[in-house]
């Protein structure tokens, strides 16, 4: 026999943007930090190259937090992470879907002179 646990309604929660070059992945949690949905631009059909692009970062982040304001969000705190190009596209697409933003902070680590960056690419 299964327990599961009951359906439980959020008001208030989480939304994680991890936006790298090759993809962008949105995660809402309640905030207990445990997952109420989640999406990714690979997981809304896009491949290879184009998962990286602002647009594919638009859907992803429009599809959980369609999801999340479904299961009962109303109130998110966005923290997003990563130099990729769908940051500005999720935020965007999130304050569309009707949630209220209450903090918007940038958590991308910046090294403080630790390892040795790679060589400068030539194209």
């Amino acid at each position: 026999m299964v327990v599961r646990k009951p359906k439980q309604k959020v008001t208030k929660g989480i939304i994680y943007i991890n936006s790298s070059f090759n993809n962008t992945i949105v995660t809402i949690t309640d905030l207990n930090g445990d997952v109420v949905c989640w999406s990714s631009s690979g997981a809304c059909g896009f491949k290879g190259a184009r998962k990286g692009t602002p647009f594919a970062a638009q859907i992803a982040s429009e599809r959980a937090s369609r999801a999340g304001y479904e299961k009962g969000l109303r109130k998110v705190a966005v923290f997003v992470h990563g130099p990729g190009p769908g940051r500005r596209a999720a935020t965007r697409a999130i304050s569309k879907t009707g949630l209220v933003v209450t903090l918007f902070r940038e958590t991308t680590g910046l090294p403080h002179n630790g390892c040795r960056p790679p060589k400068q690419r030539r194209l």
